[in-house]
């Protein structure tokens, strides 16, 4: 019997790809822990590995339980296919080590997270790919940085860690204008916010560790975007030049994590913007950065490009950096540690942990203040997020506890 296609987000994330009654009526889908798959005859082996017959023969190319995760990131995001990774540096580097050759270039962003900006700086350069940061937040700027050799356009949106929003669709039409592709890492919105493709991208990244996977249990990457281009990435970027292939195992968790992925969104993003609207009223707190309030630079475009605001805040304290760091050691509940999109509330300071990677003069320059604080606002009881962020802010703040 066939099955109705479902049209809803949360219904695609729980259903799609998978019908019990194929497999003893198990509500889960199986786990395929195996590293090979045996054939029915020699010519079926030979016709697999040409390509011209579907099929599995080895996991590191392809795997049943990953091929299922796989659809079904793709359908969130509106893409035609996918690819899982072991993290989400092994999306970024699968796809760069596809897309670019020595001699091109790539323009990005001046914000990135700073694991994905070493590579870019220090792994892409040293192959001969020519790197070049421009203000993405205005499509002019992306004009002037284009030439023939720009192979791709990259950036996230919001950006980690100071919320900088980029117009997916102006940005993908200059950069498709010359040629080029769009990669967008979309770790942050997740698809359940944020589509990129339906806005123009070409091609999208995650971190399947942090909001897909929702639980902190997990490091894994996805890719999504054409058919075409995700098996040249499966073939080339994951199979020859990284090898950075998920497990079964991890596939299962983040599928397991995208059945309420649109719930705890909601959830997320509820509860930061009320944190957000009472950071912004707090004396000791010099500034907010989050897409859901009005004062948020740009507002407009975040009601446009995001169904919500989400669940990550950067903000400064009055007291700069030092201040900060009293701050973050008054903290009870919410929990001192990199990473975001789990259940607990976690904040960390990206100048000295995330994006430390850059200088000081290059986190000055690509707008990561010293002082600037990254929470993500997990799934607590709003008001003991609430306690907890006002004693450390009292216990903070010198003049108070003078």
């Amino acid at each position: 019997m066939s099955r109705t296609p479902l049209s809803g987000f949360a219904s695609r994330a729980i259903h799609h790809g998978y019908d019990p009654a194929e497999y003893q009526g198990a509500l889960t889908p199986p786990m395929h822990m195996a590293s090979t798959f045996a054939f029915e005859s020699a010519e079926q082996g030979g016709a697999i590995f040409a390509g011209e017959q579907p099929g599995y023969f080895y996991s590191r190319i392809s795997n049943p339980t990953l091929d299922l995760l796989e659809q079904r990131i793709a359908t969130l995001e509106n893409a035609e296919a996918g690819v899982a990774t072991a993290s989400g540096m092994g999306a970024i580097s699968a796809v760069m080590w596809t897309l670019l050759s020595a001699g091109d270039e790539i323009v990005t962003d001046k914000t990135l997270y700073g694991c994905t900006f070493a590579f870019f700086r220090h792994g892409l350069a040293k192959f001969g790919v020519k790197v070049t940061h421009v203000d993405l937040t205005d499509p002019a700027a992306l004009e002037a940085a284009m030439n023939d050799r720009v192979k791709l356009v990259y950036f996230e949106t919001p950006a980690n860690p100071n919320m900088r929003l980029v117009d997916i669709a102006a940005i993908s039409e200059v950069a498709h204008a010359h040629g080029a592709q769009v990669v967008v890492d979309n770790t942050y919105a997740t698809p359940a916010i944020t589509r990129p493709v339906e806005l123009g991208a070409d091609v999208v990244v995650h971190s399947a560790t942090k909001y897909l996977g929702g639980h902190g249990d997990l490091v894994g990457g996805l890719v999504a975007g054409s058919t075409e281009t995700m098996q040249r990435v499966r073939l080339e970027g994951l199979k020859d030049m990284t090898g950075a292939v998920m497990s079964p195992f991890t596939a299962t968790l983040v599928m397991r994590g995208l059945k309420t992925l649109a719930l705890r969104m909601e959830r997320h993003s509820k509860t930061a913007l009320e944190v957000a609207r009472w950071l912004e009223a707090q004396p000791q707190v010099a500034a907010v950065h989050y897409p859901g309030l009005e004062s948020f630079g740009r507002h407009a475009l975040a009601r446009r490009q995001m169904a919500l605001p989400g669940g990550m805040i950067a903000f400064d304290l009055a007291g700069g950096y030092d201040q900060g760091i009293r701050f973050m050691n008054r903290l009870n509940m919410i929990v001192r540690a990199v990473s975001l999109g789990d259940a607990e509330t976690l904040v960390q300071h990206p100048a000295s942990m995330t994006h430390s990677t850059y200088t000081a003069e290059e986190r000055a320059a690509h707008g990561i203040g010293e002082g600037l604080l990254r929470l993500s606002i997990g799934l607590e009881d709003a008001e003991d997020i609430f306690a907890d962020l006002e004693q450390a802010l009292a216990a903070s703040d010198l003049s108070i506890a003078a």
